[in-house]
């Protein structure tokens, strides 16, 4: 609600409950984002005439790779003395929270090379196409930061800022500081690269054409969005205090180097033909003589 043109945001992170056991709203904006990148990559596969087991495989070992790799990069990024003397809470204490983008970027390229191992795929093919469900996906996690009242921004004065309520339980809603939703600003960032990247596999079919630019253009679009927008977050651990770039920001410059080079070597060679499904299936076509080419990587 507003108060005095500032969102008050006293939103309850809590679902429903069965028993003990409580359903999130942020458990179910990751089941969400996972469920949309199976549905996308249905997509990919009808458009690109393959078989839908491929897809099906991808979204089992992408799944397993972005949840594993999101718990464990947390846990090792953010509180590695905590869960490396109790490794067994990296499981038993998920319920408590802890998922980190980084490490789900991590488990995902290892996710997505032994599927392209398993299916016999170029490795290029699943990186390229990944970052369109992910760039959504991205916005749809944010949104359940945002009902969790976490990631949070530095205290300002803009008139869109938000009071979060729940992270001051004792003080009167007068008192509580303004502070920027870092989670807003991440999502509206990440719709944006969303658009950009599926405008471009759709409508200018740069999957197949360039191979590696849609890799790129996703890890600028995701990192550099969040090397930026954490100039303006609260330290999230107590040993960022003091530091000149925090640990979101210090693991997001490999990914956004390596997204520069994905960029220039798709667009340092020629772009390749392509020879969409309707007429590969079609004999009397002029483009019979033509191969398909697959990038390999």
């Amino acid at each position: 609600m507003l108060h005095n043109l500032v969102v008050v945001w006293d939103f309850d992170p809590v679902l429903f409950s069965i028993g003990s056991f409580d359903i999130r709203y942020y458990g179910l904006m990751w089941a969400i984002a996972l469920l949309l990148g199976g549905y996308m990559f249905n997509s990919f596969c009808k458009k690109e005439g393959l078989d839908q087991k491929i897809a099906d495989s991808i979204f089992i070992y992408g799944t397993l790779a972005t949840i594993i790799g999101a718990r464990v990069g947390h846990c090792l990024f953010y509180e590695p003395s905590y869960y490396l003397a109790k490794p067994w809470a990296i499981i038993t204490e998920i319920r408590d929270g802890g998922m980190a983008s980084h490490g789900a970027a991590i488990g995902l390229l290892i996710g997505l090379w032994l599927f392209s191992r398993k299916n016999k795929m170029p490795y290029i093919w699943s990186l390229d196409r990944i970052m369109i469900p992910v760039g959504i996906g991205g916005a749809i996690v944010r949104l359940g930061n945002l009902f969790n009242s976490e990631i949070i921004g530095n205290v300002t004065d803009v008139p869109w800022g938000f009071k979060f309520v729940r992270l001051y339980p004792n003080l009167p809603i007068e008192a509580v500081p303004v502070q920027h939703p870092t989670q807003l600003y991440e999502a509206l960032c990440y719709i944006v690269t969303f658009v950009i990247l599926a405008y471009m596999y759709y409508a200018k079919d740069m999957g197949r054409r360039r191979p590696g630019v849609l890799f790129g253009v996703g890890l600028e679009g995701i990192f550099l969005t969040r090397f930026i927008i954490e100039f303006i977050k609260i330290e999230q651990v107590d040993f960022e205090k003091g530091m000149m770039l925090d640990m979101g920001q210090i693991l997001s410059i490999p990914f956004i180097i390596l997204g520069i080079y994905m960029i220039y070597r798709g667009f340092a060679k020629p772009a390749k033909e392509v020879v969409t499904v309707q007429a590969a299936a079609n004999p009397d076509t002029k483009h019979k003589s033509h191969k398909k080419k697959t990038a390999k990587w």
